[in-house]
């Protein structure tokens, strides 16, 4: 199949290292658009939609392949193949962010760091571990989208964006849930909800920034302070701010941020 048509994807600018952006759940790569601009005249930018979202190819959508995070990593290895040159970061909000860990796992060397926003390795409690959720909270929010999914976006995209002083982030957001096929968001909900990735941390290597919110819903600061723990090579930048979209709600905090830790691994 097209990678490229599959995946829905663009390339631009024309520079030495590519930045690889991969957007979260109920999202598109239009969610990046105060942020990837702002490195086009340096970077070669690869944006893309994960397949069931934004203007992926539907019809590729696979409930087998999709059953675990690591059919999208396997996307993203060939979305890098197809499109990329020089060293590749990649750079994932949210889910995205285990996404691209599974893709630096299955394929060493591929990537020369990891910017992770709003990361979580497991989003359940689990003795000293925070996650931000009980068992029984997930199962709740899992069964509430089961059975209503746009009343389900329309209450939680407002919550998981945050940004009390920007109100049209939040119906951006909930838009963007509400044009998400909801069959396929029902199944990538349980599937990014239920995902244990916090014995894969450890083998990371690659230098990888974790920006983490100050006031995060889904990722709470816990998370960020146990995957810098838990990463050989991890830096915690925290960005004071409500919210699990500072991509959106504060893109100049967060393009500064990135751009410090890029100085720092790719020349």
């Amino acid at each position: 199949m097209d990678v490229i048509k599959r995946n829905n994807v663009h390339v631009s600018g024309d520079g030495p290292a590519t930045l690889v952006f991969a957007h979260g759940f109920g999202c598109d790569q239009s969610m990046w658009r105060l942020m990837a601009p702002h490195f086009v005249d340096r970077w070669r930018i690869v944006t893309f939609d994960l397949v069931g979202s934004g203007a992926s190819d539907l019809a590729a959508y696979d409930k087998a392949k999709y059953a675990s995070l690591g059919g999208y990593a396997q996307d993203v290895l060939d979305i890098v193949a197809e499109t990329a040159t020089g060293p590749v970061v990649f750079v994932g909000h949210s889910v995205s962010a285990m996404i691209g860990m599974l893709a630096d796992l299955q394929a060493p060397g591929t990537f020369a760091a990891q910017v992770m926003i709003g990361p979580s390795p497991c989003y359940i409690n689990d003795g000293d571990y925070v996650g931000g959720f009980e068992r029984g909270d997930i199962d709740g929010l899992l069964d509430t989208l089961e059975s209503n999914y746009l009343g389900w976006s329309s209450s939680m995209a407002p919550a998981i964006m945050g940004a009390p002083g920007q109100p049209e982030l939040a119906d951006e957001l909930t838009n963007s849930f509400c044009r998400t096929d909801p069959e396929i968001a029902k199944h990538f909900a349980r599937v990014t909800f239920l995902s244990d990735n916090r014995a894969d941390l450890a083998r990371l290597h690659t230098p990888t920034l974790i920006l983490q919110c100050t006031d995060d819903l889904i990722a709470p600061q816990a998370v960020g302070e146990y995957m810098r723990g838990a990463m050989p090579n991890a830096t915690l930048q925290l960005i004071e701010n409500t919210g699990h979209c500072p991509h959106l709600s504060a893109p100049g905090a967060s393009r500064s941020a990135m751009e410090a830790f890029l100085r720092q691994w790719v020349r």
